[in-house]
């Protein structure tokens, strides 16, 4: 009888009847999926892109190099990137520029021959390749919460190598960057806090008029 009494019983301030809210778990975030995949070495980069920003333009000017930034217009401003960053598969004709000293008595400012790079579709992501020169990036874009950017995750091909190893292979062949877009039919591919020691390598990707045939 106990028993009964108690199962009975309903404590006070307790409404069973009433349904219980349910608490949904947060989306997720698109960073969270190149997060999964980059080094903390490579994340930690791209989280202080600003600060190479800053550093390189900084140790350039100082240089004596004003001019030289300032005639690169839009490529080498730090605030360029426009929405809808995803580029156009297909042939560019491609440049570099290198922010900050390799070594302590090394240029501040370095300008590099014209070069081709390749973007493809692989999936839903778009890779970009450096088809020339003794070390050629290559690597997978991917989706970031923010809208003026894609996260650029590859390694480094050198000599007469076929092709660059697979991101996280040889840590000392990665390579992380932000690909954004400056202008109509522009972009630029930045790799903050390289492996050589610059403070910013800028990549100028602009689609070549005559596109070879698929």
């Amino acid at each position: 009888m106990v028993a009964l009494a108690m199962a009975g019983c309903t404590l006070p301030g307790k409404d069973d009847s009433k349904p219980q809210p349910v608490i949904s778990a947060p989306p997720p975030l698109k960073a969270d999926i190149w997060q999964n995949i980059a080094s903390s070495e490579d994340a930690n980069r791209i989280r202080r892109v600003g600060t190479a920003w800053s550093s390189g333009l900084a140790e350039a000017r100082s240089a004596g190099f004003a001019n030289d930034i300032n005639a690169e217009g839009k490529l080498l401003s730090a605030n360029a990137a426009q929405a809808k960053p995803a580029p156009t598969p297909g042939s560019y004709s491609c440049r570099m520029i290198r922010l900050g000293r390799e070594r302590p008595r090394g240029p501040a400012f370095q300008k590099f021959k014209p070069f081709f790079c390749y973007v493809g579709v692989e999936g839903d992501l778009f890779t970009i390749v450096k088809q020339t020169g003794s070390q050629r990036p290559a690597g997978r874009l991917w989706e970031d919460d923010n809208p003026t950017r894609l996260i650029f995750l590859g390694t480094i091909a050198l000599g007469s190598e076929d092709e660059a190893r697979a991101y996280g292979e040889d840590p000392r062949r990665d390579t992380a960057g932000i690909l954004e877009r400056i202008a109509p039919f522009k972009w630029r591919l930045v790799i903050p806090f390289t492996q050589t020691g610059a403070r910013l390598d800028i990549f100028e990707l602009t689609p070549v008029a005559d596109q070879p045939p698929e």
